[in-house]
């Protein structure tokens, strides 16, 4: 509930004040338009900031769930057609945001199919694998549909609850499902600023340190005393991996970064990209997080020819299978998982765990752990995740009526 008794209103993932007014219009199309305000106080002012910035970052013909707490009849899946917010601050007294947005009705979870696009081809690899097509809807879902050939499934257990993994997902096929739209946002993907304060935008700032990604079982964020530190959430727990990125080899791994922007933040979906000066020359580090993954991705860039590299900042015993596309410890940790990090391109593994690549410019690579060990359940082990890996493809949801 809102602060002061007010009812609250979730607009995709943004948190706003209801107000006592909808406008709503017929025809053609069935028209919502809201308009409230912000304020520091009672809000802080890094919330105003970020409610800001997430209603002018807000795509037209983007569909997002809509929820309100006095109102629960507009609730329902929506098409943003329009947004604003002006923002005034009044310094060390008071910040203030006034938005408006427009919004096309598409129907309430029981009218509307959410398809899943699944585009693209699987990952050129130098393994002839063709990978294994996977998906995750959020948690809470119903209803996954594809057609007249079935996907099997498996459960992996986050920090949001039991998220369902589609496994072996029809080629060709755009699985359709229903969810609430108060079940939307469980198991998403999003990304945290300075103070853990979640970014609703990708056009926002984002500070180069304190930054973090996470999908409720992943959660990366930078580290003081190696370059990322991957942390898995297994036992109920988050389990923490440092790992080292290098365009040195091992000679030297990168520690701090310069900026760091938002590619995409969707969902189902959300791209890192780290920047760091080379002087000259520059580094850059994409990471990308997906909905139900076990993994990060990463895709390291440099200007000119460098031995790139992601490992383990701290040997752990490790069998290399780089012949078939990744490298994973040799036996489970104190938390009982393993490693597993891998490449879609040829590579060598390096001695501490990982893969390093010489001469490049660019080098792919992945990067998670084992659930369970030597006794993953199938899905979790590291060889699943290589497949799941090779055959990620991009997601875009769109509301459909059924």
């Amino acid at each position: 509930m809102a602060l002061y008794g007010w009812g609250d209103v979730q607009l995709g993932r943004i948190p706003l004040r209801e107000t006592f007014t909808v406008g709503e219009s017929g025809g053609d199309a069935r028209g919502l338009d809201l308009e409230g305000q912000e304020s520091y106080p009672p809000l802080t002012r890094a919330q105003v900031v970020a409610r800001h910035d997430g209603i002018n970052a807000l795509v037209a013909g983007q569909v997002i769930p809509l929820t309100f707490t006095d109102k629960p009849e507009r609730s329902g899946y929506y098409k943003v057609k329009s947004a604003t917010s002006t923002y005034s601050e009044h310094l060390n007294e008071r910040v203030t945001a006034d938005w408006k947005v427009a919004l096309e009705r598409v129907g309430s979870d029981a009218e509307t199919d959410l398809q899943s696009r699944l585009t693209g081809a699987v990952r050129l690899n130098d393994f002839s694998l063709t990978g294994e097509r996977w998906h995750a809807p959020p948690i809470g879902h119903y209803g996954y549909y594809t057609g007249s050939a079935n996907p099997t499934t498996m459960t992996r257990t986050g920090e949001d609850g039991a998220i369902t993994v589609y496994r072996g997902v029809p080629a060709s096929v755009s699985p359709r499902w229903g969810c609430a739209p108060t079940a939307y946002l469980v198991g998403r993907v999003k990304a945290t600023t300075t103070g853990g304060q979640e970014v609703y935008g990708v056009d926002v700032p984002l500070a180069a340190t304190g930054w973090a990604l996470s999908n409720g079982l992943v959660n990366v964020t930078a580290s003081a005393s190696a370059t990322l530190d991957v942390q898995a959430y297994t036992g109920g727990a988050w389990r923490s991996k440092l790992w080292n990125v290098s365009v040195a080899g091992s000679a030297s791994s990168i520690t701090s970064w310069d900026g760091a922007t938002l590619l995409r933040n969707d969902p189902e979906m959300g791209i890192l990209r780290l920047t760091k000066g080379l002087n000259p020359g520059r580094a850059t580090l994409d990471l990308t997080l997906r909905r139900g993954s076990r993994f990060v991705e990463g895709y390291l860039q440099t200007g000119t020819s460098a031995t790139l590299a992601a490992y383990r900042s701290t040997l752990e015993t490790n069998t290399s299978f780089a012949a078939s596309g990744y490298v994973t410890a040799t036996g489970n940790d104190a938390d009982s998982n393993r490693f597993a990090v891998g490449s879609a391109r040829t590579f060598t593994a390096h001695a501490n765990g990982g893969v390093i690549k010489s001469s490049a410019t660019a080098m792919d690579f992945w990067a998670g752990v084992a659930a369970g060990g030597g006794s993953a359940v199938s899905g979790d082990a590291a060889t699943d995740l290589r497949n799941m890996y090779i055959a990620c493809l991009p997601e875009a949801v769109y509301g459909v009526r059924r």
